[in-house]
């Protein structure tokens, strides 16, 4: 299956601009996982603003 990184970013809500991964999907969730977090996707955009990616925020919304 073929990326559709332009039709991704469209979507993406990450606001950490330097990121390499932003509209590669895959790429993005096999870093995160590294990292025990989740991706900007998962977030809503207050959340995603404090750039805390962990499974614990997650769940807990704080």
């Amino acid at each position: 299956m073929e990326c559709r990184v332009h039709r991704n970013k469209k979507d993406c809500n990450c606001t950490y601009e330097p990121c390499s991964r932003k509209g590669t999907c895959c790429e993005c969730l096999q870093y995160h996982r590294q990292n025990d977090e989740l991706p900007a996707c998962f977030f809503t955009a207050e959340q995603e603003r404090t750039y805390n990616r962990s499974v614990r925020y997650f769940l807990d919304g704080r």
